[in-house]
């Protein structure tokens, strides 16, 4: 007779990924119907009241490889929303910035962000929404996790 196991939902890591999961798609969708990948807003959002970046950094902070930034940003430049320019620094290198039409999209896309959080998480109240976000914050900290969350 085989050994008893825990149930996959006894397991705290399987319960995250089902709530991720929910979360994720229901915002996907909803960036979707506005045109814009999770992986699209994650970078726009980045951008937002910076400076321009270089892809390098970009990479850095998204936890992600310069030649994925550098895909992104071409469909962005697409877009209309990311402008690609020579450094001021060193004219050789690159930097991304949003255009006017982005940093104007930004904000609805942020409403999205909000939207979504709220319909995905009304039940909690504000403290326990607090608890529940301290506790991821600990987690990601303790973990040593870097990268945007894109995926």
């Amino acid at each position: 007779m085989p050994q008893p196991l825990p149930e996959l939902t006894d397991h705290l890591g399987y319960r995250i990924r089902q709530v991720s999961n929910h979360v994720s798609h229901a915002f996907a969708r909803k960036l979707a119907a506005r045109g814009v990948t999770v992986a699209e807003w994650a970078l726009l959002r980045m951008l937002y009241g910076q400076p321009p970046l270089p892809p390098s950094q970009l990479a850095t902070r998204m936890g992600m490889t310069r030649g994925a930034i550098t895909r992104l940003a071409d469909r962005l430049i697409g877009k209309g929303l990311l402008l690609r320019a020579p450094s001021v620094e060193d004219g050789r290198a690159q930097t991304l910035g949003l255009t006017e039409s982005a940093t104007a999209f930004v904000p609805e896309l942020a409403g999205l962000a909000d939207r979504n959080e709220a319909e995905c998480f009304a039940h909690l109240s504000p403290a326990e929404r607090q608890t529940l976000r301290d506790l991821l914050e600990r987690t990601v900290a303790r973990l040593g996790i870097t990268g945007a969350a894109v995926e």
